[in-house]
């Protein structure tokens, strides 16, 4: 299925963008599932406070914004392949957004309301994540001359890191959004974003439930995958020159020859998808109109208060 419509200091800058990056326009992708969540709780009003911070002045404000959620089975390929893939989450984090009463999904036709209503349209595409979705769009914007900005938590978002790539990611501690950037991926990895998803394939993802080399090799871990994956810049590369000769020491030579088409798998479950059969709309890149973005949240927020009172009630 596939549907659409057309505050605060909520702000950090992690390093400024190039001036050619400066002078494009920006459109922003909201990934809505992660934001419904407080820890591993559903949490509307989480939802709620990072959205007033998301529209503010400092973070979007005018820039066009597109908002993706979760399709129904769209964790299903990936689980496929690893059972484990979500499987922590997977009552309600495909948001399901849909189903499960009792979990956020019940609270999709809200959400889409309050985002439609600040002009954001919202798109969902039945059988894939929203990852997969957010990646095919961001292409189709790139292709059209914009900037890219992503606002996610979800790590996966840094194999798309670019010089117009971006992403802007909450962090709670702060209670602030904080722009993240090609520059920052270097600074920290001391590497290109295109190594991201081969150092993650051989480290795991333990949030998603992909598990690593280490739980086969455990002196294999996270130093010794990214000293090898900065010297041979990617998974493929650096199975091939195992496959013909020495590239690491023992335990490290032996692991990627005997564990190769395992670390394959887990590239194939984290790359993300950039072919969704989902396609662009003009009208979705236009200046966001924000003149009901005040009447939305607080239909958002007193949905929040009349919630909270019939609760208490009820106890």
């Amino acid at each position: 299925m596939l549907s659409s419509s057309s505050a605060t200091n909520g702000f950090i800058p992690c390093s400024s963008s190039s001036s050619s990056s400066k002078s494009k326009k920006r459109v922003f992708f909201l990934d809505v599932n992660p934001l419904c969540y407080e820890g591993s709780k559903p949490s509307l009003k989480c939802f709620g406070k990072w959205l007033s911070l998301f529209l503010s002045p400092q973070v979007t404000h005018t820039h066009p914004v597109v908002a993706v959620i979760d399709g129904e089975r769209g964790s299903q390929h990936r689980r496929n392949l690893i059972p484990s893939y979500k499987a922590n989450r997977c009552s309600s984090t495909s948001f399901s957004i849909s189903t499960s009463p009792g979990h956020v999904g019940r609270f999709q036709p809200l959400i889409t309301r309050v985002l439609h209503k600040c002009n954001v349209p919202v798109i969902k595409v039945d059988g894939h994540e929203a990852d997969d979705v957010v990646a095919t769009l961001a292409d189709q914007v790139l292709n059209k001359g914009f900037q890219v900005v992503i606002a996610s938590p979800d790590k996966d978002f840094k194999q798309l890191i670019s010089h117009n790539v971006q992403i802007v990611m909450p962090l709670p501690e702060l209670q602030r959004w904080s722009f993240y950037t090609l520059r920052d991926y270097r600074n920290q990895y001391h590497c290109d974003p295109q190594s991201d998803l081969s150092f993650r394939s051989i480290v795991g993802d333990e949030v998603d439930g992909v598990p690593g080399i280490q739980h086969m090799v455990p002196s294999f871990g996270r130093k010794t995958a990214l000293k090898l994956i900065q010297k041979y810049g990617s998974l493929e590369a650096l199975l091939n020159a195992a496959a013909v000769r020495t590239v690491g020491r023992p335990y490290a030579q032996d692991a990627l020859k005997k564990y190769g088409d395992y670390l394959r798998r887990n590239y194939e479950v984290l790359a993300l998808k950039r072919d969704v059969n989902v396609q662009l709309y003009e009208e979705w890149l236009v200046e966001r109109d924000t003149k009901n973005d005040t009447d939305a949240l607080s239909m958002l927020f007193k949905y929040l208060e009349e919630s909270k009172k019939l609760t208490y009630k009820l106890q």
